[in-house]
C-alpha cells in the first residue's frame, strides 16, 4: 500500500515546517489529489490518521481536494477530462489519449497553532 509512503511523507513535510515556523500543533491538513494520481483516498486518510498519532499533527483533520483528470487526444488535438490514464477520447473515441492533468499530489495549505 504505497498510501502508507505517500502519509509518511506528508508527515515529514509537517515537521519540516514545524521546525522552520515553530507552531505547536497541526490542526487541519489540505492535500490535493488528482483523479489520475493512482491514490486510493480512504487508505490514503486510514494511513495519515496512523502516522500523525503522536506527531504535531496528531488529531488533524485531513481535507482532500480531489481535481479532474485531463488528457489530450492525439487524434483530435483537443484536451478533454478523464476518468484514467486508459480511456479513450470522449469526442472522437480515439485510443490515444495523452494525460496532462490530475496527476499530482501535494500539501495545499496547513491550519496550525
Amino acid at each position: 500500500m504505497h498510501e502508507l509512503s505517500l502519509a509518511e511523507g506528508i508527515l515529514q513535510l509537517i515537521e519540516t515546517a514545524q521546525a522552520q515556523d515553530c507552531f505547536e500543533q497541526v490542526t487541519r491538513v489540505r492535500i490535493e489529489v488528482g483523479r489520475l494520481a493512482g491514490v486510493e483516498i480512504d487508505a490514503l486518510r486510514f494511513a495519515f490518521d496512523a502516522v500523525i498519532a503522536h506527531s504535531c499533527a496528531d488529531g488533524a483533520q485531513l481535507e482532500i481536494v480531489e481535481t479532474p483528470g485531463r488528457g489530450r487526444c492525439q487524434g483530435c488535438g483537443r484536451e478533454v477530462a478523464i476518468e484514467s490514464h486508459h480511456e479513450p477520447c470522449p469526442l472522437c473515441g480515439t485510443p490515444r489519449v495523452e494525460a496532462i492533468g490530475g496527476m499530482q499530489l501535494r500539501v495545499i495549505d496547513l491550519e496550525v497553532c
